[in-house]
Formats: C-alpha cells, structure tokens, sequence
C-alpha cells in the first residue's frame, strides 16, 4: 500500500524531501502545506534583492507551486497552515489563511519543517509601522517599498548577526545612513573576537554607525515615517526604517502542543533518523535540535546546507530506507563589504565553553600568490587537539579566497584529518588561484611545528603583560615601527640577531614577534638553537593588534560622492574640515605598487606642493589604506580623506609646515634620524640597503648612507673616465663593478641569469632600479 506523506512547511527542508520522496516513490501521495504564497524561494538571497543586487523578484523563486506540481506530482497547499496535530488518529487539522475553513487529512508519515521565527525582542515600540523583521518574501516586500521611498535618511539594525551584517549592507548600498546595534561587543557572534575586528573595521570604514555592547531600549513613532530609536548607551537615533535581526528561534509550537519531545536547546528533538518522538512523525530544518560533529552536544545551527540534507534523509526513512543525519558542523560563510569571513567546526569560544583541550596558531597569507596581481592578504585561525593534532576548528576572514579555504578545512574536518594532512594536502595551484605552498598547507605547518615541538608559541594574551622574568623582541625592521609596536618591546631586526645576540639577556624567556609570524619564527629558532628560551608570538602583531582592539582607526562620519561613471563612492572625511576639502595640487596613481611603494611616491610628490594644499594617492596596496595614517601621524602631515571605490583606495593628504623645531626633543629628535651603512657591493644587499632607507626617509626620518670601500662601487660611474692610477689601482679597477647595472648576486648569480630574473620581476613589479 502507498504511504500517504504530510510534510508541513516549505522552503529548504520540506521542498526537498517532498522531491526526494516522490524520486523514490511515484505511488506514494505527498501533499505539502505552506502558510506563505511560496513553497521554495531563495531566503538566503532577501537581502541583496532590497540591496539591489538581484534586480529581478522572480530569480528569488526556486520553484513555483504550479511548476512544483507538473513535475513531481506533489499536491501543493500554499497559504494554508497546520493548526494540530492528532497523534492518536495519525491525522493534521489546516486551515486556510484566507478563509478560515479547516478539513483534517490522515497520514501515514508526517514530515515537519516549520522553520525559525525571527526573535522580536519585548522593545516598546518593536511592533510600530516602520519597524520590520525579515523572514519571507511578504517580509521583504515590505520592507523594499518602504526603502524605495526613501531617497535619504537612516535606517537601524538592531543586531550583527548573518541577517543584520547584510541588511546594513543592502541599505547603504542603497544610499541610507545606517546605524547597526549589537548587544555583544562584537558582530557575527558565532565567530571568535579577533577574527571579527576586520569586520567592525570595513563597517565603520562603509559609513556604518557601529554601535557594539548596545542595546535598544524604546521605539518611539514620531510620526507614520518618523521613528526615535533610544538605545542604552543613552544616543538617540532618529530612523525613517528599523529592521530587527536579532536572532531567530525554532518554531515549535505545533509539536509542543502534539506533545513532541523538545530538546535542552529548544529544538524538536529527533534522533539519527531525523525521527521525532513519535515514530510516525520526523522533523527537519531550522526547527530541530542537532549534534555537533565534535563532541556532539545538542546545537541549533539554522543554516540551508544542513537543512536541504536533512530533507532528503527524512524521506529516504519515511520510506523505509535506512539513512542517517551525520551531525553538523556549522560551516558558513558571510560577506560583509569587501570582506568575507567564514567558519566550520567549533569555535574557540565553544571548545573553552565545553573545558575541551585544544592549541590554536593565527597565520596571514595570501589568497594566492604574491607576484601575481590581485593578492589580497587573508587571516586564517586553526584550532586543533595538541595530543594528535586533530582539526577541530577554523575561521578566515578576507577579500578574497575564504571560501576556498574553509570548505577544504570543511572537508578535512568531517574526515577527521590532522594538522600533519593539512601539511600534506595537494591542492590546485596557478598563480591567479593560489600559492604553492597554499594557505591550508602553510596552517598545517605552522601548526604541525608547533605540535611536533618545533616552535614553542604564544598569543596575544601571554604578551599584554608579560611576566618579570620575560622580555619582548620584535624582530621587525625599524621602518614598520612606525605603525606601531607591542609596549615595552625591544628591537632587534631579524637580520640584525645573531651579530647583536648578546644583547639579550640568557635569564629571561624570550616572546618574539614580527608582523605576522613567519620572521618571529625564524628569530625564535635561532634563539632557542643558541640556547635562550623561547617562544613565537603566533600570528604576530597583526594578530595582537586584532586581539587588543588596536586595528588602525578608519572612523568618521561617511560622505558620499558621485564618480563620472555614476557610481557612488563611499568615503571617509578623517579630518574636521569647516572649509571643505584641500585643492589637490597633485595625483598619483599608485596602482600595482606594493608596500613601500605608494607611501614612497606619497613623500616624495608632498614635499613638492605648497603648504596646506594636497596630494592624492589612489593605491590597491591592501596595506595602503592602514600605512597612510600612520604615515601622516610620523611625519606631521594631515590624512584628509579616505576613498574606497571598485577595489583601490584614494586618500587625501595635506602638507603641513612640519619643521624640525617641532620634533619632540632629545630621543624623540634621535629618532628621526637614520644612518645605512652600505658595507657591499653585490646587488641584493645594495638593494635592501636603499629600501630600508626609502622607507625611513618615506616616514620622515632624515637619513644618512654611508659608504664602505666595497660599497662605493655601487656610485661608481658606468662609462670609463681618464684617471691616472698606479699598477694596483688598475687592478682593483678590472676586479671591481663599474657602477649598479653591474653588480651580480651574492648568491645563486648563475652567471647573471639569476640576476636578469630578480631584475625582470622589478620591472613588472614597478620597483625602482638602484
């Protein structure tokens, strides 16, 4: 006998296994009901469709009731919802929402896939005109028109998760102020602290009012299009649009009252088969009550991967099949600006929660490789097991190649591999794609290093205060110390740290650190070889930087300008400026430079205009944007505007009379004072030499090069001039390089064909020749 098979709720869960049962069964009758006019749309997609990203309503609909039914014969009831449940009788009672008849219909099986309700927090107000959640497409057509009529004005989300990032940013796109609220002192709370501070950053940097550890207290409707939101920190806001995003909840009501085992989470309760209490009757999706794949404690992960799944496993068992739902690991990935984070398996927030043992290491490589264009930097954080090295976690943020990353650690995850395999992984590699050694493969070394013994490590918070009997070292050149260094640290240039080890002191631990890890490594196995003891700050001071809260600050009120093109910029006025913005009297188009090279061109070109008129940089550095307001700080000169437009950032910079007398005095003074000695003549070695002092000079310093005998031949002439010399000066004149052109490598020269290459790349590069 056929089974007859209720599924109640649409979407993900119910559309899919109402098509999976029909694949398996063109007997069995299926009859589906949905409260909404849509039985499978893209909920995902809502908010870019307000934003104006997806221009067309009807690409939101995955499929229609009708072309539902003419292709797997599925007796689909929109606008009708299930008001009971007959356990006893093996029957539902559903109501038609628009009339209010009901008819009650047997089943053999019943599939529940009711879905999440969005959380409406008890706010006074919360139920005014103007104040919106975002669940379906009534929701989002509500919400669209109210944003069409608005060709100004501000709009306020009250919370930071998946929702709330992409609506502030469908809104802004849209050209409204918004101010987004977030009870937690981060967004995106699923996600440790410091891999969200680069999206506290892009937010505020895309003119978002972020307001974290805030909540919103009253909703006052001053008028039908006005509204005052009063939040906790005691700012008003006035708002002509409020959307509430704070979370959403199973819908469990109609299981509650059919008495249905409920989990300790909320979730209905179900077992490997998606199998409810009652044997008759499963559930799926946002409604039920999951387990973690590590560790297994009962979880609510709302997410349309899982939910799509768990569809088709609960009709291959309400058809006697023997499927089993393997547990979630909450891999998800959202896009917040130009930045992407994403995550899969437990957090470290949730492995400290459940007193789980686990090591972490931060690394910050590049999406892929470095001397192809487009590289943008990507920090990722692996969280492992320190006995066997078991993956257990992972999180990336970045412009580029998150994804990537986070579905192989998915991947690896699920397979219960180590940081060893991550080190072993062959993965695709061109440089428009990747590196050789990937991002994946570069985690599974650091952190197979540190499991292994090879690389003691530690983290931001062994640093913040460092114990009596430990001493800092950052081993980065003393250039990059002028964005800022860990208080109390010394300084000792990698290159630099074997000829000056004994400055350092054989009774004390060593915490060294560099920018992102990899030189901190270098310098710690040097040490640790040379008999100190000592650790490697992981992740280096980009990752102390996030942890601390110390990200470079791209705050101020946004501004928006339209380009030629009619595209609109969003951009940043980082200076009070009442007589609007200075006459750029010079622009530079940085474009394909790497860092130095756009601050480089920067003070070279401001040193060339008058006092109190400005130079424009536009740079696609991804460093740039952070190095410019350093810069102004070390050298005095005022960073007016930041722009950021289709990849490149444009920044403002106005010269200032900055005269020596201004300097702080004495160390201060000292500072700004740079000798190079230049000790050799082979071509890498010179060029690292007028690097570092490119880059002092280009922070301001006044700087010296002086010149060793095997030096000079760098300034020598490269055309022979009439010089009288004795025998052993003509000797020296055949053995020495006739100027820079000539000079070979110190090492691997290869007859100067490792030359020509390292020549070739500066060239395509835009480095300058010495």
């Amino acid at each position: 006998m056929s089974p007859r098979i209720l599924i109640v709720g649409g979407v993900a869960g119910g559309a899919s296994a109402a098509a999976r049962a029909r694949r398996l069964s063109e007997d069995a009758e299926i009859i589906m009901f949905e409260r909404g006019e849509s039985i499978s749309f893209a909920n995902c997609g809502l908010p870019y469709y307000i934003g104006g990203v997806i221009a067309d309503r009807a690409r939101l609909l995955v499929q229609t009731p009708e072309a539902f039914h003419r292709r797997y014969r599925v007796d689909v009831r929109t606008r009708t919802t299930v008001v009971r449940i007959d356990r006893k009788t093996k029957s539902v009672v559903a109501r038609d929402v628009l009339t209010g008849d009901e008819r009650t219909e047997p089943y053999d099986v019943l599939i529940l896939s009711p879905g999440a309700e969005p959380v409406r927090p008890p706010i006074p107000g919360a139920d005014a005109p103007g104040v919106f959640t975002l669940r379906n497409l009534d929701d989002t057509d509500r919400i669209k028109a109210v944003a069409d009529r608005l060709e100004s004005g501000r709009a306020v989300v009250v919370g930071g998760g998946y929702i709330g990032l992409e609506m502030a940013e469908a809104l802004r796109q849209r050209g409204l102020d918004v101010t987004l609220v977030e009870l937690a002192k981060q967004v995106f709370i699923a996600a440790d602290p410091e891999m969200v501070a680069p999206l506290h950053q892009q937010l505020e940097y895309h003119g978002v009012d972020l307001r974290l550890g805030t909540s919103v207290t009253e909703i006052r409707a001053e008028d039908e299009t006005h509204l005052h939101v009063v939040t906790s920190d005691g700012r008003g806001v006035d708002a002509r649009l409020v959307i509430l995003a704070v979370g959403v909840r199973p819908e469990t009501g109609l299981a509650r009252a059919a008495g249905l085992e409920i989990g300790p989470t909320g979730g209905i309760a179900v077992d490997e088969h998606l199998r409810t209490s009652d044997p008759a009757i499963f559930a799926v999706g946002d409604a039920v009550e999951v387990r973690q794949l590590i560790g297994g404690s009962p979880a609510l992960i709302p997410l349309a991967g899982p939910a799509n799944r768990q569809g088709r496993i609960a009709a291959d068992n309400a058809l006697g099949r023997d499927s089993v739902y393997k547990r979630t690991q909450g891999t998800a990935v959202c896009k917040v600006f130009d930045l992407t984070i994403g995550m899969t398996g437990l957090s470290e927030k949730s492995l400290s929660a459940s007193g789980r043992r686990y090591e972490k290491i931060h690394v910050h490589p590049s999406s892929h490789a470095g001397y192809y264009p487009g590289a943008m930097p990507l920090s990722l954080k692996l969280l492992f097991d320190p006995g066997n090295g078991v993956v257990l976690g992972a999180q990336a943020v970045g412009a580029a190649g998150v994804d990537k990353r986070i579905d192989v650690l998915a991947v690896a995850i699920r397979a219960g591999l180590t940081v060893h395999d991550l080190a072993e992984q062959e993965l695709a590699y061109a440089p428009p794609y990747g590196s050789a050694k990937d991002p994946i493969n570069y985690a599974g070394f650091v952190a197979a290093n540190v499991l292994d013994g090879d690389m003691p490590i530690c983290h931001a918070a062994d640093v913040v205060e460092p114990r009596g009997d430990q001493l800092l070292l950052d081993v980065r050149d003393p250039a990059e110390l002028a964005v800022g260094t860990i208080p109390g640290a010394v300084n000792i240039p990698l290159d630099e740290l074997r000829d000056r080890i004994d400055e350092l002191p054989r009774d004390k631990e060593i915490l060294a650190f560099c920018q992102v890890g990899l030189r901190g490594y270098l310098a710690a196995r040097i040490l640790t070889l040379s008999g100190f003891r000592c650790r490697n700050l992981s992740g280096g001071y980009k990752t102390y930087q996030a942890v601390v809260g110390h990200l470079p600050p791209e705050e101020a009120p946004p501004h928006e300008v339209v380009d030629d093109a009619g595209q609109v910029e969003t951009t940043r006025i980082l200076a009070d400026a009442e007589d609007g913005l200075a006459a750029v009297a010079k622009e530079i188009d940085a474009r394909g430079l790497q860092c130095p090279g756009p601050i480089m061109r920067l003070a070279e070109e401001i040193c060339r205009v008058d006092v109190g008129r400005a130079v424009a940089v536009v740079a696609t550095d991804p460093g740039f944007r952070a190095d410019v307001g350093a810069w102004c700080a070390s050298t005095g000169h005022e960073l007016r505007l930041l722009a950021a437009h289709d990849g490149a950032c444009r920044a403002v910079v106005v010269r200032r009379d900055v005269r020596p007398a201004a300097q702080p005095a004495a160390a201060g003074a000292l500072a700004k004072q740079k000798t190079i000695v230049v000790f050799s003549g082979d071509f890498d070695k010179a060029m690292a030499a007028f690097i570092i002092a490119n880059g002092a000079a280009a922070m301001g310093s006044r700087v010296t090069m002086f010149f060793t005998f095997w030096g000079l031949n760098i300034l020598r002439r490269s055309e022979p001039v009439a010089v009288r010399k004795n025998l052993v000066e003509r000797m020296f004149g055949r053995m020495m390089p006739r100027g820079a052109e000539r000079l070979a490598l110190s090492k691997m020269n290869l007859g100067g064909a490792g030359l020509a290459m390292i020549k070739g790349i500066m060239r395509r590069k835009n480095v300058a020749s010495l």
